[in-house]
């Protein structure tokens, strides 16, 4: 009689409990990042969620982008574009934080600009409507007249 092969422990699709124990993120957490779109599951015979290997590695990227501030809208978008049948490569990585080093300078610029004007503000105090550029920064809507004008119908 021939021997069965055996299967590629590589091959060997994980519970959601599992990831959950490899990856050191919640069950509810992979759940919502399935709802979202950021990772894919499939069911077996018993309707339990299976999870392919490479997902551990989206995972992973996906707390790293989250860490730095990155949106979960931005995240899928980004994951969106690479294939869901195999894990995430170097050269994946590479492209994703190319881009993603591109928007964390243009947020840090901008949170460094606001606690420069912050600094200011501390010491004026005055929170004024006027002038504050923070509380109404380049006062383009001055010209239609006094009050709330966004919150007009």
């Amino acid at each position: 009689m021939p021997k069965k092969a055996k299967p590629d422990p590589a091959q060997r699709e994980l519970s959601v409990g599992e990831v959950a124990a490899r990856s050191g993120v919640a069950v509810s957490t992979l759940h919502f990042y399935e709802s979202k779109g950021l990772i894919r599951s499939e069911r077996n015979r018993g309707n339990q969620r299976r999870y392919r290997r490479g997902v551990l590695r989206r995972v992973a990227v996906i707390k790293v982008a989250q860490r730095t501030g990155i949106p979960l809208s931005e995240i899928r978008q980004a994951l969106d574009v690479l294939p869901h049948d195999r894990p995430l490569t170097a050269e994946d990585w590479r492209h994703l934080s190319e881009n993603w080093h591109r928007a964390l300078d243009e947020r840090i610029a901008r949170l460094t600009a606001l606690r420069d004007h912050l600094n200011g503000c501390i010491g004026c105090g005055c929170l004024s409507m006027q002038d504050c550029p923070l509380r109404n920064p380049h006062d383009v809507l001055a010209g239609e007249g006094a009050g709330a004008r966004l919150l007009e119908g």
